[in-house]
């Protein structure tokens, strides 16, 4: 199903709550001390998209047709303040550090294979300053070979264990099947985080819903293995909204409220260059969702792609780069290899714009 119309709010700019709300102009995003001005309409038609600026007064004056109270909704949905996740607020953009307990992952493949070197680096990731600890036991970088589940679950449960006994931090397990997140579940966790939007493993949605925790979905086009072959797309930018609007609605019917619900569109998953470039510019779309929205840049091919860099532990300057880009456009969720440098930039941005008071509260 193709939506018809999408709003996009533009000229975001920095307003802390606490002068009062009544002194800035603008609306705010998510509930954010960011506001944003202006928005851009999207009316769509099949393989046409006419896009338009738009004041917001203007928007709201404006007479869209049969897509004035949908234009209505998004720019409801844009504004609307975001429920905490597993009891964080999201007022702030949250760091996710990723703990892959895998031979073959593009970055750090073997580094933290075993369970005791990956319970140390976890601890040593919050330390440095993550909220959220990302355990996945199956690489899905471009190319990867499906693992087999009882080796899936041998690789993350032990950490799962090792690390909910040592600290308080969030945790959350990075699967596509329902049978690792039933036990990552039972042994912990706090987050589910599937790369297929509960669609790879047919008894994933009902799973989901089963342990009450809240979903991060995420877009791909097409399985790891193969999806970075020939990726196509009409509007890249918007055909992710769409899919991510159905995965939402789908969970949503099998019992999982929108309020535990976070979208992430998927850079580098069946995208090529100019898509990620694309979706990268175009992040603040996402949040006419309703829900949060995660960015996962850290180290990927496009840095690569636009600065030519082979090795992917010399994509930090990048990684930080699209970290600040994304929480430039409000994404309440940052997925990265280098906490520590992330939490350095994210702090010198936020006292940038707000004052040192509001760094990293």
């Amino acid at each position: 199903m193709q939506r018809s119309i999408y709003v996009r709010p533009v000229g975001l700019f920095p307003a802390p709550k606490d002068e009062g709300a009544e002194n800035w102009s603008g609306l705010p995003v998510a509930g954010q001390p960011l506001r944003f001005a202006a928005v851009e309409v999207i009316e769509r038609d099949g393989k046409t998209a006419k896009r338009r600026l738009s004041a917001l007064g203007d928007a709201f004056e404006r007479d869209w047709g049969r897509h004035t109270l949908a234009a209505s909704d998004l720019i409801a949905a844009i504004q609307e303040p975001r429920s905490r996740l597993s009891g964080l607020s999201l007022e702030r953009p949250r760091i996710m550090g990723i703990v892959n307990v895998t031979p073959d992952s593009f970055s750090d493949g073997g580094m933290f294979s075993s369970a005791d070197a990956a319970i140390d680096h976890g601890l040593r990731l919050v330390e440095e300053g993550a909220d959220i600890l990302d355990i996945g036991g199956e690489s899905t970088r471009p190319g990867a070979e499906t693992v087999p589940v009882d080796e899936e679950l041998s690789r993350v449960l032990p950490v799962i264990e090792g690390l909910r006994a040592k600290t308080d931090a969030r945790i959350s397990i990075d699967t596509r099947k329902a049978e690792v997140m039933r036990q990552a579940a039972a042994a912990g966790v706090d987050i589910l985080n599937d790369v297929s939007a509960l669609t790879y493993d047919r008894d994933s949605l009902a799973v989901a819903a089963e342990t009450g925790l809240p979903v991060i979905l995420m877009h791909a086009q097409g399985d790891p293995k193969t999806m970075n072959d020939n990726p196509e797309y009409t509007d890249v930018v918007l055909d992710v909204f769409d899919f991510l609007e159905r995965r939402i609605t789908a969970c949503e019917a099998a019992g999982i409220p929108k309020s535990k619900l976070v979208a992430d569109p998927g850079i580098g998953f069946g995208k090529h260059l100019h898509h990620n470039v694309a979706v990268m510019a175009g992040l603040s779309l996402y949040h006419a969702l309703g829900v949060p929205v995660l960015l996962g840049a850290s180290r990927k091919k496009l840095i690569d792609n636009i600065c030519d860099v082979p090795s992917p532990g010399d994509r930090v300057p990048g990684s930080l780069a699209a970290v600040l880009a994304g929480a430039a456009q409000g994404v309440q969720i940052v997925r990265v290899h280098d906490v520590a440098a992330t939490r350095q930039a994210l702090a010198i941005w936020q006292a940038s714009l707000y004052g040192t008071d509001k760094v990293l509260s």
